[in-house]
């Protein structure tokens, strides 16, 4: 494992440290956690620890299982793509003041093209370690048609959270909007590392 490696797992850790951070203090969630809100800045130390050793752990399971190196690796640019995902949503959301609907499948689409396009050279060139650069036309035009069908399910797993269920357990339609974003997520990271494994990235 290279340093880099640490350096930027260490960096991904504390961009979702200052996400969750601000997510957490969205109103009405403070006074549900009551006097844990006063230690959220904890955060902020041990999820960049956390980020670099769970790292590691998959580095040293990876000598014998190299698909589980890469994965973490993959999951990490997956935590940043997603933070840019939901944060490029929230602006559009803290703009329009729209949660619901078909406007926010529009939004939900527009920021996940946004994070995906953002990851293809970290996913290419650190976490499936592919240094060619021929044939780079075939191989984007592979991404995007994986990342198209991603596209479609990730809005659609989105679409029926968020429009179809509704809000539950009293939280805001901001916060549950959100929630419906990462549920997508979820589904679609598996779909995105099968396919970018063994149709993209394929040695």
């Amino acid at each position: 494992m290279k340093k880099i490696d640490v350096i930027f797992a260490a960096i991904i850790g504390e961009i979702t440290a200052w996400y969750f951070m601000s997510l957490l203090q969205e109103k009405g969630l403070v006074e549900k956690l009551g006097g844990l809100s006063s230690f959220l800045w904890v955060m902020l130390i041990i999820f960049p620890i956390l980020s670099a050793l769970c790292l590691w752990i998959a580095y040293l399971i990876g000598k014998k299982f190299l698909f589980v190196f890469q994965l973490a690796k993959f999951l990490l640019v997956g935590v940043l793509a997603t933070i840019f995902d939901l944060g490029s949503l929230s602006i559009f959301i803290g703009i329009f003041g729209i949660t619901s609907g078909l406007s926010y499948d529009i939004f939900k689409g527009i920021s996940f093209i946004i994070a995906t396009i953002g990851k293809y050279i970290p996913d290419k060139f650190w976490a499936f370690k592919k240094q060619e650069t021929t044939g780079m036309g075939k191989e984007f035009s592979q991404f995007f048609i994986v990342t198209l069908i991603g596209f479609v399910i990730n809005v659609l797993i989105a679409d029926i959270i968020v429009n179809r269920i509704g809000p539950q357990f009293g939280l805001p339609p901001k916060l549950w909007a959100q929630l419906g974003a990462m549920g997508a997520v979820v589904v679609v990271f598996a779909w995105n590392f099968v396919g970018y494994k063994f149709i993209v990235f394929k040695k």
